[in-house]
């Protein structure tokens, strides 16, 4: 009895889904959303378990270097048969998503449980046409500028000499600049829609700028011994007793 039949959530946890947005299939393909107009989401989900699934909100997000910029969630309450279909179409207002994010952002839509489990996800890519002074765009402006700041500050170091004795320290002291330009870079070619930030993209690009500006603080010369201050070099004679003048 203890070890009887799991509950049918777990054997029907999964749905198959085929998403359009726009009347647009979104698998393998780039979709343009513009806040300024409603987008109109097309689900069909597919149960290939043997029982029913209930659905109670569908979820449209764009997440980027790990962190979600926008997600919009749908209640609306439906179920799968069992070896069935369902399709149900939502119109989404994404007005406010203009002050969210811009550029290229990896995308999903998820068809949620009522514990927010997900049960059936369709990946993408997002075309965001929102301001450049949003969320994302600041967030990039900002990592900018820290950037900026760690290679002054290193190369401050570097050209007065106060970098650590040390080689490893010394790379170590450039690392930050590295990984910050990785994220600039990422960022930059997401908001200019040149390449989406995907995992698959962005982990080599900052892993590699790290490792480049970590190379190059391990490369730089040895900080040079500070000099040597006049009056420590200066011989102190003996001065002549009163006697000697005397003679």
């Amino acid at each position: 009895m203890l070890l009887g039949a799991p509950p049918a959530s777990a054997e029907s946890g999964s749905l198959q889904l085929q998403v359009s947005i726009d009347q647009r299939p979104i698998e393998d393909a780039t979709v343009p959303v513009d806040p300024a107009n409603q987008v109109e989401l097309q689900v069909v989900a597919t149960n290939t378990g043997t029982a029913p699934v209930k659905v109670r909100s569908v979820r449209l997000s764009g997440v980027a270097l790990a962190l979600t910029f926008f997600a919009y969630d749908t209640t609306a309450p439906f179920e799968v048969p069992a070896r069935g279909s369902v399709s149900r179409t939502f119109v989404l207002d994404l007005g406010d998503l203009s002050g969210q994010a811009t550029g290229l952002l990896p995308s999903s839509v998820e068809l949620l449980d009522a514990q927010r489990g997900t049960l059936g996800e369709a990946t993408t890519v997002a075309d965001v046409r929102g301001s450049f002074w949003s969320v994302y765009g600041v967030f990039g402006l900002a990592m900018l500028v820290l950037t900026v700041l760690a290679w002054l500050t290193a190369l401050l170091a570097l050209a007065r000499h106060r970098l650590a004795p040390n080689r490893w320290r010394r790379g170590l002291r450039f690392l930050p600049a590295g990984f910050g330009t990785g994220l600039v870079a990422v960022i930059s070619l997401s908001v200019l829609r040149l390449v989406p930030p995907e995992p698959a993209i962005e982990i080599p690009v900052v892993l590699g700028a790290g490792a480049i500006a970590f190379l190059l603080g391990y490369l730089t010369p040895h900080p040079a011994p500070p000099a040597v201050a006049e009056s420590d070099t200066t011989v102190r004679l003996p001065l002549p007793s009163t006697q000697e003048f005397t003679r």
